[in-house]
């Protein structure tokens, strides 16, 4: 697995490394350090461990000589790789919910604990395993696609049409039956919250009364699901919270 380090103490970066065990890791002591290699050599990482307090200033004139904390990282992080699996590091429990908001797979608190570290980084090595095997498979226009979880927020039904609505904005669709199609899809990721909708709640926003909000929209849960989305959508709320 390749990790990539920012944080700008160089104690509390180095402690986190060795704690990675034999994974191959970066230390950048400065965001834009981090953000340079990313667009200037296409870098990525699997796994991206953020402090939020970050110190000292950005090295890039767009900026201003302003520092940039993790949380606006993060954000910048997600317009180059989307996929971004992220950690942040922080002295203060005070950001759990930009945490959320910015799908972070974990949240450490400082000390990091080496035993907090291993449990990370078995979480991350199961979801990328995962991540690469689950893919969705359909018949599109008299041929077959194929795209991953991750890439999907929704798939609606409608007169036995299919739309598969993508993280990127386009729409695929197909001939099929929404029954069917959560059988083999429906579980932790993937659930039916209505009869005419199947929503990857990973990219829920919120849960407001019975209505679920991804992607800007609002997908309506019907009373047949409402226990089941609630229940998950706590999990995955508080998930790496600890």
């Amino acid at each position: 697995m390749r990790i990539a380090i920012c944080d700008d103490c160089m104690k509390d970066a180095v402690l986190l490394k060795r704690f990675l065990g034999g994974h191959e890791a970066s230390v950048y002591l400065d965001t834009a350090s981090l953000l340079a290699d990313m667009k200037d050599k296409n870098t990525k990482f699997d796994l991206y461990l953020l402090d939020i307090f970050m110190e000292k200033p950005m090295a890039d004139n767009t900026e201003g000589g302003n520092a940039m904390d993790g949380i606006e990282l993060a954000k910048r992080l997600r317009k180059i790789q989307e996929e971004a699996v992220i950690c942040f590091v922080s002295t203060s429990n005070d950001f759990y919910r930009e945490a959320y908001d910015l799908y972070a797979v974990q949240y450490l608190l400082k000390p990091v604990q080496e035993a907090e570290v291993k449990k990370l980084l078995a979480r991350v090595a199961k979801s990328l395993t995962a991540g690469r095997q689950q893919k969705i498979s359909f018949q599109s226009r008299g041929r077959t696609e194929s795209i991953p979880y991750s890439k999907v927020l929704y798939i609606s039904s409608r007169e036995h049409t299919l739309s598969v609505c993508c993280t990127d904005g386009t729409v695929l669709e197909c001939k099929g039956k929404l029954g069917e199609l959560a059988a083999q899809v429906c579980g932790d990721t993937f659930l039916r919250c209505h009869q005419s909708f199947i929503v990857n709640m990973n990219y829920v926003d919120n849960l407001c009364g019975a209505d679920l909000v991804i992607g800007g929209e609002l997908i309506p849960v019907s009373r047949r699901y409402i226990s089941e989305v609630k229940r998950r959508y706590q999990e995955i709320l508080f998930e790496g919270v600890d």
